[in-house]
């Protein structure tokens, strides 16, 4: 068990195993987009080193979050899911803090990008702030996929967890709206070692 496990478990029990099984999904995809002509130039060894330990800070903006929101046992209404999502600004705005102390910290680079833009939808309507394709960092493309996988195929509250192959099916429909075409196909060639970790 690691701090991360830790930090998630102190909010929420689940939360320590979903920020485990995110960080194994993000080296995933990011090891087999690295093998493509399209990616080799961004994606290498420590690219992927580097996506695998700052994945799991994607939600440290929920320690902003009051329990009343964050452990509902239920569906938010429109104002508790307005104050969920500042989650991700709240994140970025932490790790902009810690980089101004460590500005040349590539690891904390990486956690922030990610922190901020895991909710930005290739389609521009996604949030905190609207980017779209490109504009989103490819860090928070790929944390974005499987941070979905893992909510889908998860027990919530408010529903059962959903099959692999309907969780596929839901992430390939959404592939060029919520998430980014080349991610998608990358989880198409590796999704029988997303159901290995899960």
């Amino acid at each position: 068990r690691d701090l991360f496990d830790l930090m998630g478990e102190a909010r929420d029990p689940e939360t320590g195993h979903h920020l485990e099984r995110v960080q194994l999904y993000s080296r995933i995809l990011a090891q087999h987009m690295g093998r493509l002509p399209k990616f080799r130039d961004q994606i290498d060894p420590e690219y992927v080193r580097l996506i695998y330990q700052t994945s799991p800070l994607h939600d440290i903006g929920k320690v902003a979050i009051p329990d009343c929101v964050l452990r509902k046992p239920g569906r938010f209404s429109d104002a508790e899911f307005a104050i969920m999502k500042t989650h991700a600004q709240a994140g970025a705005e932490t790790l902009d803090a810690a980089l101004e102390r460590f500005p040349e910290a590539r690891f904390l680079q990486v956690a922030r990008e990610i922190a901020a833009t895991h909710h930005e939808r290739w389609d521009g309507t996604g949030y905190p702030r609207g980017l779209k394709e490109e504009q989103i960092p490819l860090c928070g493309r790929i944390v974005a996929l499987a941070d979905v996988y893992d909510a889908l195929t998860s027990r919530r509250c408010y529903k059962e967890p959903f099959a692999h192959s309907i969780a596929r099916s839901i992430i390939v429909g959404d592939a060029g709206k919520r998430f980014d075409p080349d991610v998608v196909e990358a989880f198409i060639h590796v999704d029988d070692d997303f159901v290995s970790v899960y």
